[in-house]
């Protein structure tokens, strides 16, 4: 949104000729949507330049619909949309696995570049094991899966890695290693797809090979689980030992276990995470390998076998000391009433249940693009009533750390206009180094209350804002400056007031 238009909105407020509930939205939300790659052929039908203006128009998008974060996907099938010398380039990307696109520009950061000059947060989004997405695709001859099989396996016409092989968890770490190193990213995510679910009614079986190879005699289901655990484990330790400020964070399915199974587990009745995909992901909470977790519940609020209103409250429960985002289905939320509240759709009880637990501190869109599409009004819900203020991602880490604030604070007119510019510390490498700023305005009548998330007009990397055009009534008004680090905390304030 323009930082003078956002002004402009906040005198409304003020003077309360703005009919709006902003007053409800919080001051920190993680108020993320994905932007998958995979299935998505319009990016393989793009120019260079058609791509970079998509990413832009999405990304602005999702912006002005309230988003503070991108979860954008950079590696779906052991492949890479950004330049990297261990995977080829994505077919989704380009049309062929291992085609450059033509000129050759890198999507990743450019992707990162464009969040964070909005102020939003870039997660780098990848999944571990898949390496096929359907038996119609061919591999390469030069392709490890060729070269090394003993390594993979195949179900339901699909090539993965074997979670089994510390060589495959090397790699994958590898991976993301290269990624944390050479790219600013603020998160890596991965998704539910561990051990293949099960197709056609049956279970994954194809790792008999590697079972009698590393079972060692442990329980088979129990085996797998320690082999996904290992890898969890590793990735973690990789991410923090390159740059401890980087989060990890997973997508896991919404259901751990079934109440029936397990008596710790969710009152519903569908595919376990736990017994189908093989990962304990409580466990991976419990032991500090994660950052949050962003279960998927796609469901209808009281669907029988998963009604998500009971498992936002269970996964809230059971969050282990993380931060838990709840992964929203946009289509289903905005095409199923919700009698009980007397609405056309389920937004809003949603987000207000999000709101009201106390470990749930936000949400995904799943998936973005139905959100920049505006699908059945949702980004002008999300704009002008739940995503209306602006909001900081939740703070992570040592809440004792904090960033130095910001010097010479000033006001300077140019051009007509009226810009707030400031000077920031220079980066040193460190998690508290200040990369965003955020500026908050008062009028004559407000009392200064940085919980107030009605006051913040910008988010920004920038050292300087626009805050008025020539004409505009600002007198007396007050600015307040302060820097956000890389884990999201907050610096002293620094304020001028208008005279």
């Amino acid at each position: 949104m323009n930082i003078i238009f956002k002004c402009l909105i906040s005198a409304l407020i003020v003077v309360g000729s703005f009919m709006t509930t902003t007053g409800q939205n919080p001051k920190r939300e993680f108020r993320g949507a994905w932007l998958h790659v995979i299935g998505q052929t319009q990016w393989q039908n793009k120019t260079t330049e058609q791509a970079k203006k998509y990413i832009e128009d999405q990304f602005q998008k999702l912006q002005d619909a309230g988003c503070n974060a991108v979860i954008f996907q950079v590696r779906p099938t052991a492949d890479a949309v950004y330049k990297s010398s261990l995977e080829p380039w994505s077919a989704w990307l380009t049309g062929k696995r291992g085609k450059a696109p033509a000129p050759e520009w890198d999507p990743m950061e450019f992707a990162i570049e464009e969040a964070h000059k909005r102020g939003m947060e870039f997660h780098a989004w990848l999944n571990p094991y898949r390496v096929t997405s359907s038996a119609k695709e061919v591999l390469p001859v030069t392709h490890l899966s060729k070269k090394e099989p003993h390594r993979f396996v195949k179900f339901n016409g699909q090539t993965f890695f074997d979670p089994a092989y510390k060589e495959n968890r090397d790699f994958i770490c590898e991976v993301v290693r290269d990624i944390v190193k050479r790219y600013d990213v603020d998160g890596i995510h991965i998704d539910d797809y561990f051990y293949p679910y099960p197709a056609n009614g049956k279970r994954f079986q194809a790792d008999d090979a590697s079972y009698k190879k590393f079972g060692n005699g442990m329980n088979r289901n129990d085996w797998r689980r320690h082999n996904v655990d290992l890898l969890i484990e590793q990735l973690n330790a990789t991410i923090k030992t390159e740059k401890p400020w980087v989060r990890f964070g997973v997508s896991p399915f919404g259901i751990w276990r079934n109440k029936k199974t397990d008596s710790r587990g969710s009152e519903s009745s569908g595919l376990q995470n736990y017994d189908d995909l093989y990962a304990d992901v409580l466990l991976w909470a419990k032991n500090g390998w994660i950052d949050y977790l962003a279960p998927q519940l796609y469901w209808t609020l009281d669907m029988k076998a998963a009604p998500s209103r009971h498992l936002a409250k269970w996964w809230n429960d059971n969050a282990n000391g993380v931060d838990v985002y709840i992964g929203q289905d946009v289509q289903r939320t905005m095409n199923n009433p919700d009698p009980s509240n007397n609405d056309t759709n389920e937004l809003d009880t949603k987000v207000k249940l999000s709101r009201k637990l106390p470990n749930v501190q936000g949400n995904i869109w799943w998936h973005g693009y139905w959100v920049t599409d505006n699908y059945k009004g949702v980004a002008d819900s999300l704009a002008l009533k739940y995503q209306s203020t602006i909001a900081l991602p939740p703070v992570y880490g040592n809440n004792n750390l904090k960033p130095k604030p910001v010097k010479d604070l000033k006001l300077e007119k140019d051009g007509g206009k009226t810009y707030l510019t400031w000077r920031g510390m220079s980066p040193e490498g460190k998690e508290t180094d200040g990369v965003r700023y955020v500026v908050y305005q008062y009028f004559p009548i407000e009392k200064i209350d940085l919980e107030d998330p009605q006051t913040i007009i910008a988010v920004t990397p920038q050292t300087g804002v626009a805050v008025a055009n020539e004409g505009d009534k600002i007198g007396g008004c007050t600015f307040v400056v302060t820097a956000l680090d890389r884990m999201n905390r907050e610096s002293d304030p620094v304020s001028v007031k208008v005279k």
